[in-house]
């Protein structure tokens, strides 16, 4: 009657271990993770407008690197803007170098689109001068 006491108890911790792991894993790392995508911020707001929910099932929750010119800088609210299509939060300190019209690639995540707005929004990104 023991044995079957402590084997129950041994799968009881066992599986509250599990259970611990699975409801509090690591978060992404999307600086550190490989791009599924490298795209320009027009190619991409191209698909999104010609077709948004296969667009949504093929970037939305991805990491890719987008490339594109810089058409408005927040750095404030860290928030960069490239081609006026795409809006993008950085998580890097690489933007006092930034100007203006300059072209950089950015690696993040893409959140979706905002039609209302009529851009494309990603967070998690870093700079890519």
């Amino acid at each position: 009657m023991k044995k079957k006491l402590y084997f129950l108890v041994i799968v009881l911790i066992v599986l509250a271990l599990i259970g611990y792991k699975y409801v509090y894993k690591n978060h992404r790392d999307i600086a550190t993770e490989k791009a599924s995508f490298s795209i320009s911020a027009n190619e991409i707001y191209t698909a999104f407008k010609q077709n948004d929910s296969l667009a949504n099932q093929k970037y939305s929750d991805k990491t890719i690197e987008v490339l594109g010119k810089i058409t408005n800088i927040d750095s404030t609210n860290k928030i960069i803007t490239l081609d006026d299509k795409l809006l993008a939060r950085y998580t890097n300190d690489k933007h006092q170098r930034l100007k203006l019209q300059n072209t950089i690639t950015l690696k993040g995540r893409i959140i979706g689109y905002d039609d209302i707005l009529d851009e494309i929004q990603m967070d998690q990104c870093t700079i890519h001068e």
